[in-house]
């Protein structure tokens, strides 16, 4: 009987995958909130385009024919969320290449405003309700702080569409005041979400491109067909 259900789970996956247009929709939200200083946000847009060249994510993106829907956004208060890189589909080296330079030329668009995490991943459901058709969605929030304006995580989850959407999170663990000594539990509690949903930990902004390295890596190499049923969750 589950050896039935295996094969029709994998069956269902490879129709949905060869019907889409890609195999993965995945959106990355980089925080710029006041709590972000100026060097700090040169070491995350810098360790997120060393990340996409590094040659493991390479091979991962490229690893079968299907491409990745890349798209990538800057988020601090209510109502400042920034799209650096809209949708773009990575067909191949080139484009990847072409996607990373166009977070090298960015810049920051706003540096003192809140954390307003719900409204952050608000906006990151409507940028995937226009995204590619893709087999499966995933928003990446990057962050080094807990919510402290608005609506939190399980506001935004229950107001607008992540049906389908895995929301994994990279905590940067450089807080140094009172009351951010639980980031990591908070991520975990309150904006991981979905079956395989993960966490990366980064010491540090000087550890971030490792951290997003390695997220990168696990999040765009296909699944193995009839595997994710099985597998049990697991949080880096």
């Amino acid at each position: 009987m589950v050896r039935a259900a295996l094969l029709a789970g994998a069956l269902n996956l490879a129709a949905g995958a060869a019907e889409a247009e890609c195999r993965l929709a995945l959106v990355l939200a980089l925080d710029v909130s006041s709590s972000v200083d100026a060097a700090e946000d040169r070491l995350q847009r810098g360790g997120l385009v060393a990340a996409l060249t590094a040659p493991e994510v390479v091979a991962a993106f490229f690893a079968n024919e299907s491409p990745v829907a890349l798209a990538v956004y800057e988020w601090s208060g209510r109502y400042n969320q920034e799209i650096l890189l809209d949708w773009m589909l990575i067909h191949g080296p080139a484009d990847l290449v072409a996607a990373a330079e166009v977070i090298a030329r960015s810049t920051r668009s706003h540096n003192d405003f809140p954390t307003a995490m719900g409204y952050a991943l608000g906006f990151g459901a409507g940028l995937l309700e226009r995204a590619p058709s893709c087999a499966q969605k995933t928003l990446d929030m990057a962050g080094d702080g807990q919510n402290n304006e608005g609506f939190g995580p399980k506001h935004a989850y229950a107001e607008f569409p992540f049906d389908g959407v895995t929301v994994n999170g990279l905590v940067v663990n450089a807080a140094d005041f009172e009351g951010e000594t639980g980031l990591i539990s908070y991520y975990r509690r309150e904006v991981l979400r979905g079956p395989g949903a993960f966490l990366e930990i980064a010491n540090g902004f000087e550890d971030y491109e490792r951290a997003m390295r390695r997220k990168l890596e696990r999040e765009v190499t296909p699944p193995v067909i009839g595997m994710d049923a099985v597998r049990p969750r697991s949080e880096g």
